[in-house]
C-alpha cells in the first residue's frame, strides 16, 4: 500500500507542477492548509476519495489517471463483470470498485462500495466530506447511517439517497454488519465546461 500511495502522490505533484499550480493554490482549492496538502503530496497521508476526486477535477484529468497512471480509452461502452471493477481502497476499511474505469470522458464515477461495520464508530460524529457535483447512493445490502450536515438518515437495502455533494456528507455502516451500496458521483456542470 505504501508504494501505491507514493505513486499517486508523485502523479499529483507532477501534474500540479506541470500545470504551474502552487501548493497554496491547490490547498485553497481543496479547503485545507498548505502544510496539510503537502503531507498528501509527500505520500505521508493516505488519500480520501474526495481528495482524489477534487485533484482530478482541478487538473482536468480522469480520476483513474491519478489512481493508476493510465488513461481510460473506451468511448462507446464498457462492461465490468462481477468483482472485476478497479479496486480503490481510499478510506480506512471502505472498499471501492470503480465500475467504469476504462471509459473516458465520464460524466459520472460509478462505484460499488463496501463499508465495514465498526462498533466504535456508532456513537461518534461522522466525518463529513465536501466536493462539487451531485451523488446518488443505492443500498444493496446492510444498513448505512448517512450524515447530511446536521441531519442523519439510516438507509436499508432498497433505499436510496440523492444529494448535492457540495454540502457536508458522510456515512458509516450500521446495524451490526457491513453495508454494500452503489455510489454514483456526478461531476459538477461547471467543471465540465472548463
Amino acid at each position: 500500500m505504501e508504494t501505491k500511495i507514493m505513486e499517486i502522490a508523485q502523479r499529483i505533484r507532477e501534474l500540479r507542477e506541470i500545470l504551474e499550480i502552487s501548493v497554496e493554490e491547490m490547498a485553497d482549492y481543496l479547503g485545507m492548509k498548505p502544510e496539510d496538502y503537502s503531507r498528501y503530496e509527500d505520500g505521508k497521508e493516505d488519500f480520501t476519495f474526495t481528495f482524489l476526486y477534487q485533484c482530478a477535477n482541478k487538473f482536468g484529468v480522469d480520476l483513474i489517471e491519478l489512481v493508476t497512471g493510465d488513461k481510460p480509452k473506451l468511448s462507446f461502452y464498457t462492461v465490468v463483470k462481477k468483482d472485476k471493477g478497479l479496486p480503490i481502497k481510499r478510506r480506512a476499511g471502505f472498499s471501492y470498485q470503480h465500475l467504469a474505469h476504462l471509459f473516458k470522458n465520464k460524466t459520472a464515477e460509478p462505484f460499488l462500495v463496501t463499508a465495514p461495520y465498526s462498533e466504535e464508530e456508532q456513537d461518534k460524529p461522522i466525518k463529513l466530506s465536501y466536493h462539487k457535483g451531485q451523488e446518488f447512493d443505492y443500498i444493496i445490502s446492510g444498513q448505512l447511517k448517512v450524515a447530511m450536515e446536521n441531519h442523519v438518515e439510516v438507509l436499508s437495502a432498497g433505499d436510496a439517497i440523492y444529494y448535492d455533494s457540495g454540502h457536508g456528507h458522510g456515512m458509516i455502516a450500521t446495524g451490526g454488519q457491513e453495508c454494500v451500496f452503489l455510489a454514483v458521483v456526478m461531476k459538477n456542470e461547471e467543471d465540465e465546461t472548463k
